[in-house]
């Protein structure tokens, strides 16, 4: 029992975004910017934890034959509370993330942490791996918007009213860069993650 080394796990090693290429879907659609990554990323993390905890919690009680049905109404029912969370605190950012976030019952991160990790460990390694694969999902998120967003704008800004962050615009590029505005499209999306999976892949494989 580790319950460290299966928080870590998700950071890096079995990173859902850069190794396991897990929820692509809102991983390419929502990171035109840092801010709408790191958003979509919190919102996953609180599902993915909740959601870990109660599945390990009845683990034992829910008949194998339902299994997935009963995963989906618990995750479901966390994913609820997000929504109205965000409408109520930051309705600009759910305006933006739009239908990614009731889709995150769907997401395939949590439904694989549910069946392959929850289900088999207890409460608390349950929690650590669900909070280090939303973390991972998080700033693998927030990153590859940032990388998009400063190329495709030269800028890094805030433009919500988030978790007590000010609104702000950075000049990150000078004023003479003209920005690559293929990278904020959709081929972009592809075309910089796929760049940023090959780094990292490169990176770690020296270490």
């Amino acid at each position: 029992m580790n319950p460290a080394r299966d928080f870590s796990n998700g950071l890096l090693r079995e990173n859902p975004t850069f190794r396991l290429v897990l929820g692509m879907c809102p991983t390419l659609a929502v990171t035109t910017a840092a801010v709408n990554g790191l958003g979509m990323g919190l919102a996953t993390t609180f599902v993915l934890v909740c959601s870990n905890l109660i599945i390990s919690l009845f683990r034992k009680v829910i008949p194998e034959n339902i299994r997935i049905p009963a995963y989906i109404v618990v995750i479901a029912s966390f994913v609820t509370v997000v929504q109205l969370m965000m409408q109520g605190f930051t309705p600009e950012l759910y305006g933006v993330l739009g239908i990614f976030v009731p889709l995150i019952v769907v997401n395939c991160i949590i439904l694989a942490r549910a069946e392959a990790f929850a289900s088999k460990y207890g409460i608390i390694r349950s929690a650590a791996d669900g909070l280090g694969m939303g973390l991972g999902f998080t700033w693998a998120l927030t990153l590859l918007g940032a990388v998009r967003e400063i190329i495709g704008t030269g800028n890094l800004s805030n433009t919500y009213q988030m978790f007590g962050i000010p609104q702000f615009s950075l000049r990150v590029i000078g004023g003479a860069y003209d920005p690559a505005l293929i990278t904020i499209l959709a081929p972009g999306a592809f075309i910089v993650l796929g760049l940023m999976i090959g780094l990292i892949n490169v990176l770690t494989r020296r270490n």
